[in-house]
């Protein structure tokens, strides 16, 4: 791919060509994502996608059960909680949850009941606090965050410290820089690389190079699965929402609406249709269910 704002690191994956400084993305954070409406956060959600979101959580919740036996509830901390949709959804299903974020915003907006779950500050220094503290998880959520940090590599370190070694870590990033997209680009679908979003995206994952930075920091992805493709839209130009943002709400609405539909045909199968979209690179997210590799001193 010949774009000057990005290159590629050895793992595979992208990432800014020019990184600022953890002090420039601290203060970000801290102070303008959440308040100012950044990204994809909002101040209200209409009650479908809070079912939305409280779907997705469970079908990846339906998995991490799968990895872990059947165990049920236990330890859980959600790096980067945002707004605390899965510490909530967690919380209410009996788990001890906690979470860490640079802001508080997010919570304090939809969730204030779980301030007293979560700490605030640089994750980096937070996930060495909590190594030092000798605290260990059962599971761990990553939703969303990877692609923010200046160090994925690092991010991944850290948390081999603080997952037990019969827990999951959950990794979800947006697919992008992928051969679909790149398609849509060749065959003039879109007229530029709109999955580009510096400074909030910093690093850009498909499958294969997701894979290989787990591999690289002591992970085996267990399990990989995506979800509905809302980049399918892109192909036609009544629903393309890069062309013309103003049919943009239109396919969110639609997204929601699928995913609510496979959603009543069981997690298993949901889940099953979400894998196989991801073997095949399609999929506006990806997420993977890793756990530990044994140490090589163990």
């Amino acid at each position: 791919m010949d774009d000057g704002r990005l290159k590629r690191h050895e793992t595979g994956f992208l990432q800014a060509a020019l990184m600022p400084s953890a002090d420039e993305l601290r203060a970000y954070y801290a102070e303008r994502y959440y308040q100012t409406g950044q990204g994809n956060y909002r101040k209200t959600y209409p009650q479908a996608e809070r079912d939305y979101f409280d779907l997705k959580i469970a079908q990846k919740a339906f998995l991490l059960d799968r990895l872990r036996g059947g165990a049920g509830s236990g330890s859980f901390l959600d790096v980067g909680c945002g707004e605390g949709f899965a510490l909530a959804w967690f919380k209410r299903h009996g788990w001890q949850v906690e979470g860490l974020d640079h802001s508080s915003a997010g919570i304090e907006a939809m969730h204030p009941d779980l301030l007293p779950h979560m700490r605030t500050g640089d994750l980096f220094a937070l996930l060495d606090e909590k190594v030092s503290e000798g605290q260990h998880y059962d599971a761990v959520w990553l939703t969303h965050v990877l692609e923010h940090v200046r160090d994925p590599l690092g991010l991944f370190a850290r948390l081999r410290g603080l997952v037990k070694q019969d827990g999951v870590l959950i990794v979800t990033v947006p697919n992008d820089g992928s051969t679909y997209q790149e398609m849509l680009l060749e065959e003039k679908f879109i007229s530029r690389r709109f999955w580009i979003a510096l400074p909030d995206h910093l690093a850009y994952f498909d499958g294969e190079s997701l894979q290989r930075v787990a591999a690289e920091t002591g992970w085996a992805c267990r399990e990989m699965v995506s979800d509905f493709p809302i980049d399918f839209f892109l192909l036609h130009e009544g629903s393309n929402y890069v062309e013309d943002s103003t049919k943009g709400p239109a396919a969110h609405r639609a997204r929601i609406a699928m995913e609510l539909f496979l959603g009543k045909q069981g997690h298993a199968a949901a889940n099953e249709f979400y894998a196989a979209l991801a073997r095949v690179g399609l999929g506006r997210s990806l997420t993977c269910f890793m756990t530990p590799e044994p140490r090589g001193d163990s």
